[in-house]
C-alpha cells in the first residue's frame, strides 16, 4: 500500500490515511499525518448515509419516493410539486446549480440547510423538467434530508445516530450542523474555508475505520437496504443512469463497484466497495487539492481484487 500511495504522487509528509478491507481479513491501513481514528469531514460521502436514512424509512412505509417534494417542503414554489423524492436521490430533480444557490447565500457566514432551502424559495421556475436529465445536485440532497426529518419526526442527526451509526458501532461518526465549524477533536480544514454546515449533501464527520465498517455493513446487507441502495436510477422515460442511492455505479475488472467521492477546500475523500469480493477501500486526505485519489483508488481496487482471487 505504501508503494501505491507513493506511485499516485503522495509524498510521505502529506496527511493521508488509506484503508482496505477484504473478506476474511483484518483491515489494512496506511496512515501519515492522520490515523484510522482521526475524525475528518466526509463531504459528499455523506450522501450515501442520507440515502440510507431515506431507504430505512421507505422500508418501514414511512416515506414514499413517489411523493412530491412539495408535500415535505410546502414553502417551496409551485415547481416542487413536479419533483418526486426519487428525483432527489438520483440527481434528476432539475434543481438550480450550486453556483446559482451560492450566489444567493454568499452573504451568509456558513452554508446551512436553512440557507439553501431559503435560497430555493427565490427561484420562481426550473429551467428543465424534473426527470429528464441526470445533473448532480447538492441542493437535492439537502431537500431529501429535510423530507427524512419530517417523515421520521426527528432530526437527521438523531435518526442516523439511532438507526445507522450506533447499530453499526460507528462510534466516531456523526452529522454536524454547528454552530462551531467542526466537532471537537476533528482534523481542521483550511482556516478560511470551514466545512459547510448543511446536512444531507454533506455534514458527516467520520474516520477511516468507521468508513470501512460502513462498507462492511453494506456489503453484508446488515441494514437490510443494500439491494435498494444499489439499484441504479432511471430517467422518467426509462433510460438508466449510473447513479443509485447516494453512490455511483461503476465496473472494475469485471466486478460491480459502488463508489463516491467527496471534496472541499483542502480535503479529498473517496470510498468504494465491491460486494462480490466483500472488498472495501477508502481514503481521506487533507491539505490536498488534487485528483491523485482517483488513480490511487483504482490501484487499490486492482490490488484488492488480485489478493481476493489469490485467497480464493
Amino acid at each position: 500500500m505504501t508503494a501505491l500511495v507513493s506511485e499516485a504522487g503522495y509524498r510521505s509528509d502529506e496527511p493521508i490515511v488509506v484503508g482496505m478491507r477484504r473478506r476474511g481479513a483484518p483491515p489494512i491501513l496506511l496512515a501519515q499525518g492522520l490515523t484510522g481514528t482521526t475524525v475528518t469531514y466526509a463531504a459528499s460521502l455523506s450522501k450515501q448515509m442520507t440515502a440510507a436514512c431515506a431507504a430505512l424509512l421507505v422500508q418501514r412505509g414511512a416515506l414514499d419516493m413517489e411523493s412530491s417534494l412539495s408535500r415535505w417542503l410546502p414553502r417551496l414554489p409551485a415547481w416542487a410539486g413536479a419533483i418526486r423524492l426519487r428525483h432527489l436521490v438520483h440527481h434528476t430533480a432539475a434543481l438550480p446549480a450550486d453556483s446559482e444557490i451560492d450566489a444567493i447565500i454568499a452573504g451568509e457566514a456558513d452554508r446551512t440547510t436553512s440557507g439553501i432551502i431559503r435560497a430555493l424559495t427565490r427561484f420562481p421556475a426550473l429551467v428543465r423538467r424534473p426527470g429528464t436529465e441526470h445533473r448532480y445536485s447538492n441542493a437535492g440532497y439537502v431537500c431529501l434530508a429535510a423530507a427524512v426529518e419530517r417523515a421520521a419526526d426527528m432530526t437527521l442527526s438523531d435518526f442516523a445516530q439511532r438507526h445507522l451509526f450506533v447499530p453499526l458501532a460507528m462510534a466516531d461518526t456523526r452529522y454536524w450542523s454547528g454552530p462551531d465549524p467542526m466537532p471537537p477533536g476533528a482534523a481542521p480544514l483550511a482556516r478560511l474555508h470551514p466545512a459547510p454546515l448543511s446536512l444531507g449533501d454533506g455534514g458527516v464527520w467520520t474516520t477511516l475505520r468507521d468508513l470501512l465498517r460502513w462498507s462492511q455493513a453494506l456489503n453484508a446487507d446488515e441494514l437490510g437496504i443494500s439491494e435498494l441502495m444499489q439499484t441504479p436510477g432511471r430517467l422518467d422515460d426509462g433510460r438508466p443512469i449510473d447513479y443509485a442511492w447516494g453512490i455511483g455505479v461503476r465496473s472494475h475488472a469485471g466486478h460491480r463497484v459502488y463508489r463516491h467521492g467527496g471534496g472541499w477546500t483542502g480535503l479529498r475523500a473517496l470510498h468504494a466497495r465491491v460486494p462480490d469480493l466483500d472488498l472495501s477501500v477508502a481514503l481521506l486526505a487533507i491539505d490536498d487539492h488534487t485528483e491523485r485519489r482517483v488513480p490511487l483508488l483504482n490501484s487499490l481496487l486492482d490490488e484488492g481484487g488480485a489478493s481476493g482471487r489469490a485467497a480464493s
